[in-house]
């Protein structure tokens, strides 16, 4: 019996996962819920329905099989009683329009090596498989097993985590992770809490314990405007990224860990509308190359920030 996991995507020639050309294995489950996520799908631990308004045609066959009565058509309006959803995705696959897709499928390891094992031939000038999400480790024994088989084909892994997770869940992928890439979003934990739902003490813990082991790690800032877009913000986080290189040094551990400013953008908009959820972060103005490139400028403590 092969174990399962809970997946929602797998993407092929990703590139801003790690080095080269990657395929990476999204993970369903997170337990942040930052309003400007661009995974939205990827927050809930269970499987969900997106419905495409546009695309649909009115024909009625998803209300014909759909033992829940999740769809109404009314005047020739499709809505959805998405609180009768079980995800069985039974309508899904009567839906030739593509206006209805089931986000979440549990995969069997075998099945998603297979997947990842057809890119192969992209991985060989540096490239590799990531596990992301949601966050991967809420799953972190099916993404053990995933990583080590990875490893047993000689392929370079990496890891997206938000860290807020246990200790002994991070610690158990690390003899199989080539790469961490771990976000730091807000130093301050009351902030943090009020954007992400969550404080971030374990998450900083998390974070010095991983700077005294050997695993490759670069620290990730989405910069949302309004949030962690200020100088203050950047400073306290820039200190602590000083203090993670301190750390490294006396555990006399060579290479050095990197931080990286990432843009933030609105792209996931229709993704929420597909789900049905306000996306709080459409009001947010937007961030220009400019602001960013100056961030980076100011905040330079490493060749990729």
């Amino acid at each position: 019996m092969y174990p399962t996991g809970l997946i929602f995507n797998i993407q092929r020639f990703s590139i801003h996962d790690g080095p080269g050309i990657r395929t990476t294995v999204f993970f369903k489950g997170c337990s942040l819920r930052c309003f400007w996520c661009h995974n939205p799908e990827g927050l809930s631990r269970t499987p969900q329905l997106l419905f495409h308004a546009d695309k649909c045609l009115g024909c009625g066959a998803c209300a014909a099989v759909c033992p829940n009565g999740v769809h109404l058509f009314d005047s020739g309006q499709h809505r959805l009683d998405r609180q009768a959803c079980s995800g069985c995705g039974l309508c899904t696959k009567e839906c030739f329009s593509g206006a209805l897709e089931i986000a979440g499928k549990k995969m069997t390891l075998r099945a998603v090596l297979e997947e990842l094992l057809r890119d192969r031939a992209f991985y060989r000038n540096g490239g590799g498989v990531t596990l992301s999400g949601g966050e991967p480790l809420l799953q972190s024994a099916f993404c053990c097993e995933l990583l080590a088989a990875c490893k047993a084909e000689g392929i370079h892994t990496a890891v997206e985590t938000c860290g807020d997770v246990p200790w002994q869940r991070l610690q158990s992928i690390l003899p199989y992770t080539d790469l961490l890439l771990m976000d730091l979003k807000v130093l301050d934990s009351t902030r943090h809490c009020r954007v992400t739902g969550r404080p971030n003490q374990r998450i900083l813990a998390n974070a010095c314990r991983l700077a005294e082991t050997a695993v490759e790690i670069e620290f990730r800032t989405p910069i949302i405007p309004t949030v962690n877009d200020g100088s203050e913000e950047l400073s306290a986080l820039a200190d602590f990224i000083a203090t993670l290189r301190r750390l490294r040094q006396q555990a006399g551990i060579s290479d050095d860990l990197r931080w990286e400013l990432l843009a933030f953008h609105q792209l996931a908009s229709d993704k929420y509308k597909s789900l049905g959820l306000d996306y709080a972060a459409g009001a947010l103005p937007p961030l220009s190359m400019s602001r960013l490139a100056e961030l980076k400028k100011t905040f330079a403590l490493n060749p990729l920030a």
